[in-house]
């Protein structure tokens, strides 16, 4: 099974906490052998509900990883939690400002020091009404194709079931399952080596997007979306 990757004292913080918070729901997890038990790894996923990174931590570390989050910098500001996270590697996400880059700079180190970097593409919790994908932020893209690690997508549903983070209901009972699923790495192999472009950037954020959409609708049984949704824009009801 080889040997779990050591983490530190606040990541062992972090186990105690979210170890108790998975217990919230059955949990399945498909896919775990995916993950590269040695060396840097881009943990692509989706966003439904706040208690996804407990859950997403708890099955990176079951798998011997240490999860290394890109979340909003005003979560490191946070008593306790803050300290916490940043302890165990979290990499503050810093939009609007010139600060912006070092979120990346961050991300890209951690990669290349080997870690496992786990990212939300879309930036916060889906405002889709049914909970499927948003329109998602290209960094993703400049970390896939800026690093010769593996790209995996992964999907999880379950977690907005017992916390809905817009509506602000919290429904621990009875358990409902949650679901996380692991896929193959992408090949990026045909995008690799072409000058960086806004063009570029967008069709492989929408090409790992896709995978992470199907992912989740094998999980859901039911037929994604042609579209991913946002914010304001009316969806074509009749495209998928």
């Amino acid at each position: 099974m080889g040997k779990r990757e050591k983490g530190g004292f606040w990541v062992g913080v972090a186990a105690s906490v979210f170890y108790p918070m998975s217990w919230l729901g059955k949990r399945v997890y498909v896919g775990g052998e995916k993950l590269p038990r040695t060396g840097g790894a881009l943990l692509v996923m989706n966003h439904v509900s706040h208690l996804d990174p407990p859950n997403d931590a708890v099955f990176v570390h079951r798998n011997k990883r240490v999860p290394r989050f890109m979340a909003k910098d005003s979560l490191f500001k946070v008593p306790v939690f803050g300290k916490m996270l940043a302890g165990s590697g979290g990499i503050p996400v810093y939009r609007g400002s010139a600060e912006a880059r070092d979120s990346l700079r961050a991300a890209h180190q951690a990669l290349q020091e080997g870690k496992v970097v786990v990212i939300y593409p879309e930036g916060t919790i889906s405002k889709d009404p049914t909970g499927w994908p948003m329109r998602a932020r290209t960094g993703v893209a400049r970390l896939a194709l800026e690093n010769d690690v593996p790209i995996i997508p992964a999907a999880r549903w379950g977690t907005n079931g017992i916390w809905d983070g817009y509506t602000k209901k919290f429904h621990p009972l009875p358990r409902k399952t949650v679901t996380t699923v692991l896929g193959d790495p992408v090949d990026l192999s045909a995008h690799r080596g072409k000058p960086i472009t806004n063009q570029l950037l967008r069709e492989v954020t929408d090409l790992l997007m896709v995978e992470v959409r199907d992912l989740l609708a094998d999980i859901r049984g039911e037929q994604a979306p042609a579209e991913f949704f946002r914010p304001g824009a009316k969806r074509d009801e009749t495209a998928g």
